[in-house]
């Protein structure tokens, strides 16, 4: 089964349980996304949110920029959470913004 950007940390009874750290494939990429070029919002699209992202690049044309600072402190938020918080928040929960 693919992972689709995300490694699974459940235990199906038959497997051996591993000392392999969740690790997300999602939470660095996002995270640089917003810090470095978030204006454009391309951390959302990167994340699957496409209206949200839409929304970023109008408010930054509307507000000539201003409105950047937002995807700067989500890149920063992003960094500071764990991979599985990371993964149940915007992953698999889907919760577009801060």
């Amino acid at each position: 089964m693919e992972n689709y950007g995300y490694t699974k940390t459940e235990n199906t009874g038959n497997q051996q349980q591993t000392n392999i750290p969740y690790r997300s494939e999602k939470k660095l990429p996002a995270a640089l996304l917003g810090i470095l070029v978030g204006w454009l919002g391309l951390n959302k699209f990167y994340l699957g949110y496409t209206k949200e992202g839409i929304i970023q690049l109008v408010l930054n044309i509307v507000t000539c920029g201003v409105a950047s600072i937002i995807p700067f402190i989500e890149g920063i938020i992003y960094l500071c959470m764990d991979d599985k918080q990371f993964d149940d928040t915007y992953v698999h929960g889907r919760k577009p913004w801060l």
